[in-house]
């Protein structure tokens, strides 16, 4: 019995002694990362990645991506479906009022809504990250536009309240009440002869290592004032307990219209960049492809960093190299040059 006390208590050893060894080895390079993390998603069965959230899977991932024009008038709120959009795009649409461009692919609600009309950023954006793009209505140059462009995207106009793309909620007035019917895309995409599988390159993702060590400002709460006459603010409140913001608009907490769903998420990507209103309704041309100032807020922390548009889609960066978001969800929040960044965004550790 003592022999064999002894022979484990040598194996102990060995292996203590071995994991030591380990812990002095120099990092690994990317490529032994890679390949460790590719091992570990082999044995899990996760072999796949959701472009848009970095979250891992074991079925393919195939399926196209979808951009739909989300209402944010004060009238549609609260929204339906934008808790299961992989990111968000808030932008200033007219006047002081924002609308979401809301991607989906790794989920899809039943329903999504209120949807409103075109913008030409917002449809750029979704040809640059391969997405199919969902509006309701837009003016005859946008329109002209979409079309010229060759932009693929299904218009409720031409579905309204056919009862299979859209519907009419009556517990809403128009324009505030168009819903998408989200089993109804894949028909109306095929009667346009859109393909609805496509693949994609993933956005730039942190380890769980480098996640849990990011470092930055403190960024407990962060305040983005897109007006304050009428009010438009919006804040996001860090749960340290979960690693992720929950979304108030006007003091208000952002939840889905049915189940009181908070809206949270992983990542806020602010981008500075230019503003032109060009007509008397307000609507504006915004550069989405040149590049600036961006605060990236992610696990509580805040990083300086510059943003670019790579291949259509926007990513931060610094030093030249892309700056990876945590896996989850994201809310690109783009705010105009003027007044800027340093006038309009609040970052806070309380």
């Amino acid at each position: 019995m003592r022999r064999i006390f002894i022979f484990f208590g040598l194996v102990a050893l060995f292996l203590t002694a071995a994991c030591s060894s380990n812990d002095e080895q120099p990092a690994e390079d990317s490529e032994a990362k890679e390949n460790a993390t590719n091992q570990k998603a082999e044995a899990s069965g996760a072999l796949h990645t959701y472009p848009l959230t970095g979250v891992k899977t074991d079925q393919p991932v195939d399926n196209r991506m979808v951009g739909v024009m989300v209402n944010n008038h004060r009238k549609a709120r609260p929204q339906t479906g934008i808790s299961k959009a992989d990111i968000v795009f808030e932008v200033l649409a007219e006047g002081t009022i924002t609308r979401f461009l809301a991607m989906y692919q790794s989920e899809t609600p039943d329903v999504v809504g209120p949807v409103r009309s075109a913008r030409e950023y917002y449809f750029e954006l979704t040809r640059g990250y391969g997405g199919l793009y969902i509006y309701h209505g837009a003016a005859h140059f946008v329109n002209d536009m979409i079309q010229n462009r060759g932009i693929e995207h299904l218009d409720g106009a031409l579905h309204d309240n056919d009862g299979q793309l859209f519907k009419r909620a009556s517990f809403r007035t128009a324009p505030h009440n168009s819903y998408l019917q989200f089993d109804g895309i894949d028909d109306a995409a095929q009667q346009k002869g859109y393909d609805m599988t496509r693949s994609y390159e993933p956005l730039p993702f942190a380890s769980e290592e480098e996640a849990a060590s990011i470092n930055g400002d403190s960024a407990e709460r962060v305040t983005i004032v897109y007006s304050n006459r009428p009010k438009n603010i919006v804040e996001y409140r860090y749960n340290a307990e979960n690693g992720t913001y929950t979304r108030y608009s006007d003091g208000t907490k952002t939840v889905e219209r049915n189940g009181e769903t908070a809206i949270t998420t992983d990542n806020i990507f602010i981008v500075e960049t230019p503003h032109q209103v060009i007509d008397d309704a307000g609507r504006r041309q915004v550069d989405i492809t040149s590049g600036g100032d961006a605060y990236l807020i992610q696990k509580g922390n805040v990083q300086n960093v510059q943003w670019e548009n790579r291949d259509g889609r926007l990513i931060p960066v610094k030093d030249g190299d892309p700056v990876p978001f945590v896996p989850g969800q994201t809310w690109v929040n783009i705010v105009p040059s003027s007044p800027g960044m340093e006038q309009s965004v609040t970052i806070s550790n309380e």
